[in-house]
């Protein structure tokens, strides 16, 4: 007796074509191997495999051509139609690169050598500006002070001091002390003020005749010059001390300190050089310090003559010892602040130590 066979298993497979078939409902019975479609949201179907029974003992059902992926290779468990795009499928998918992506490539090994080249070339190199700055503040400094302690007796307060100190020497032709502090206080005044000759041409005695003689007035318009030119020499070398001192804090750590230091030790050589000269000889040193500012024959005077009368040999003598006094105590102190101690050395060593790595990670 011959056992009819299974329409289904026995009849080849067909393709199913989502396109052409009607979705399935719950009225049609899914045999085991076949293909059923299951309706989607998009109006669409989607071909649904049913699972064979493992009991009934029916063969495999054939599987359906088309595009369909296997399951085994790709690791989808849903079948797609062919044509539709897989969901999970990232190639297309467009991804930021992280912040740090680029820290993660490497250069070249030439140019991390050349750029660490450079950084060391860097450090090494050591800026001009500062050391000009450090030399113009050492030479500088001199001057400045030998300006400032000379218009230090320029005033009428050393005038008083000098004229009442005991042992301060009268005047043998009738100037009181009063008469050489009232005409004293003038001739400061002259070689401070911007007036012409006649502010002292035109002084006159109680008597009526003038104060000072035409070589007198003469002599003192070449002492305002040279005095005017000192100051006006002064000011300009102190303005270039305060913008190399201010440069060389800002950029130069322990540079001020040591334009100082070596503008102190260059002041106190010459100070005490002078010092020397002049106590070797005053007379020597008081004549051949008028021959380089002044002619010969228009800076000396008789004894009975105004200026000799206002101003003797010992009114100069105590000037000039004010000013190697104050040159040299001010020299000194400097001297003392800027030492390079220990401590002072390593600062600087430190600040500069630091100034070179900021320099070096500009370089690189």
């Amino acid at each position: 007796m011959t056992k009819a066979g299974n329409p289904v298993a026995d009849a080849p497979a067909k393709a199913v074509n989502p396109a052409r078939e009607e979705p399935a409902t719950t009225g049609i019975p899914a045999h085991a191997g076949a293909s059923a479609l299951a309706p989607k949201h998009g109006g669409g179907h989607l071909p649904v495999k049913i699972a064979p029974a493992g009991s009934t003992g029916e063969t495999e059902p054939a599987r359906a051509t088309g595009n369909l992926p296997d399951r085994h290779a790709s690791g989808n468990v849903a079948p797609q139609a062919a044509g539709s795009a897989a969901p999970n499928d990232t190639s297309s998918v467009f991804r930021e690169p992280l912040p740090t992506s680029m820290l993660q490539v490497r250069p070249p090994q030439e140019d991390v050598d050349r750029r660490a080249a450079q950084r060391e070339e860097a450090a090494k190199v050591q800026p001009v500006l500062p050391r000009v700055m450090q030399v113009l503040l050492a030479v500088c400094y001199p001057f400045v002070l030998l300006v400032l302690a000379i218009r230090l007796i320029t005033t009428p307060l050393f005038l008083w001091v000098e004229y009442h100190r005991p042992g301060f020497p009268a005047d043998s032709f009738g100037f009181s002390t009063d008469d050489r502090m009232t005409y004293g206080s003038y001739v400061v005044d002259y070689l401070l003020n911007f007036s012409g000759p006649r502010f002292l041409g035109d002084l006159v005695k109680p008597g009526g005749r003038a104060l000072f003689n035409a070589g007198e007035v003469s002599h003192m318009a070449d002492v305002k010059s040279v005095i005017s030119m000192a100051f006006t020499v002064g000011t300009v070398l102190a303005v270039v001390i305060i913008i190399g001192i201010i440069y060389l804090m800002r950029r130069s750590t322990g540079g001020v300190r040591r334009g100082l230091f070596a503008g102190s030790i260059a002041t106190l050589v010459l100070v005490i050089g002078l010092a020397v000269l002049a106590f070797m000889g005053w007379e020597t040193f008081f004549t051949d310090f008028h021959r380089i500012f002044f002619k010969n024959g228009t800076w000396t005077f008789y004894l009975d003559d105004s200026l000799i009368r206002l101003f003797p040999e010992q009114f100069w003598t105590d000037s000039g010892l004010l000013i190697g006094v104050v040159v040299f105590l001010v020299s000194t102190l400097t001297l003392a602040f800027t030492w390079p101690t220990k401590q002072r050395r390593n600062v600087s060593a430190r600040a500069k130590s630091r100034r070179q790595g900021r320099r070096a990670v500009a370089g690189g």
